[in-house]
């Protein structure tokens, strides 16, 4: 049996998601060096900008509740935080500290990623340009074109550099 695992590319206004099954890398097809991922399903869970931010962060944590029920991940990757604007890193903060209260109930495994981990993973270069990394994403995942939003695409990223770390 497969890995199913679950990419999240944490924010406030726009939380990325993205969901893949791997082939267990013990089995025939992976020893043969035929591994193979697929999409599950990916998108975003959005919170709108005029909403209060107890709020947004409310919707985030249900939602997420309800991806994890659904899809019931045996890993989840996560972007490691680093920071952006100062304004944004809190709002940021505040939604990954949701994220992991989330991860914490469910007992889920995670792992973290910087960017250029992930970018790294997918492309062989840390410092790849965006669109190489959903070009790969795309191929990869066998997709007829690169996943929208960007944000989705980017927890696919995630997933698949998990997928890759097995």
């Amino acid at each position: 049996m497969g890995q199913r695992i679950l990419g999240l590319d944490p924010g406030l206004a726009i939380l990325g998601f993205g969901v893949i099954d791997g082939d267990d890398p013990t089995s025939l097809p992976a020893l043969e060096g035929h591994a193979e991922a697929t999409v599950v399903d990916f998108g975003v869970i959005e919170t709108p900008a005029k909403t209060p931010v107890g709020d947004r962060l409310c919707t985030i944590y249900t939602d997420l509740h309800s991806l994890f029920d659904q899809y019931k991940p045996d890993q989840v990757v996560i972007e490691k935080f680093f920071f952006y604007r100062m304004a944004n890193t809190i709002l940021v903060a505040q939604a990954r500290g949701v994220v992991m209260l989330v991860l914490a109930q469910h007992s889920l495994p995670y792992i973290e990623f910087t960017p250029a981990q992930v970018k790294q993973a997918l492309t062989g270069y840390g410092n790849a340009d965006k669109s190489d990394v959903q070009q790969a994403v795309a191929r990869e995942l066998g997709l007829d074109r690169i996943p929208r939003p960007d944000d989705a695409a980017d927890a696919l990223a995630l997933a698949l550099a998990g997928w890759y770390q097995r």
